[in-house]
């Protein structure tokens, strides 16, 4: 019998257990996030919250009714002129790791952040040697525009951080809709 199906679909608030703790073993085992301690579910469901009220995406991955891997989009900066350039984040369960599933979901909020009018995404990847998300990035178009080098102090090692960044729709070659 074939394996089950991979679904991409929006994230609910069912999925916060699994979500948390996807997020908590990157962030005690990898450098892909220069946060030191894990957040609890009540903190991940005010962030889940904060980028759903700004009518961002928040996806999820999921196959077998299991939650393989997550991402969302948020604003990269609050003040209203970068209300066109958001940020990704992707984070996958360390059994999903090399499987195609983070070039899905990006993929896919690429696209739902295109539709929504975004103009702009940028990749704020941490760890110069982060290859997977890198390659995952540049695969779907994303070009390095950065280098901030030893930004964080992770494992007893500085990591630099890459930016990396890709046109949506139009990008810059015509102006915004903007309803605002």
């Amino acid at each position: 019998m074939p394996p089950p199906t991979l679904l991409i679909r929006p994230s609910t608030a069912a999925d916060l257990p699994a979500i948390t703790a996807i997020y908590a073993w990157n962030v005690v085992y990898g450098t892909g996030t220069f946060e030191l301690d894990a957040p609890d579910i009540a903190e991940m469901a005010r962030r889940r919250d904060d980028v759903l009220a700004k009518k961002l995406p928040w996806i999820v991955a999921e196959r077998g009714g299991q939650v393989l891997g997550y991402a969302y989009a948020n604003q990269f900066r609050p003040r209203r002129a970068y209300r066109f350039c958001l940020e990704d984040s992707i984070y996958l369960a360390a059994d999903a790791m090399g499987q195609g599933i983070g070039r899905l979901l990006l993929a896919e909020l690429m696209a739902q952040c295109e539709a929504a009018g975004a103009r702009q995404m940028l990749a704020v990847i941490g760890d110069s040697a982060n290859a997977a998300s890198i390659g995952v990035h540049r695969a779907l178009g994303f070009e390095q525009t950065g280098l901030m080098k030893a930004a964080g102090w992770k494992f007893d090692r500085w990591l630099d951080v890459v930016v990396m960044q890709r046109a949506l729709g139009l990008g810059d070659s015509a102006p915004p809709w903007d309803p605002v």
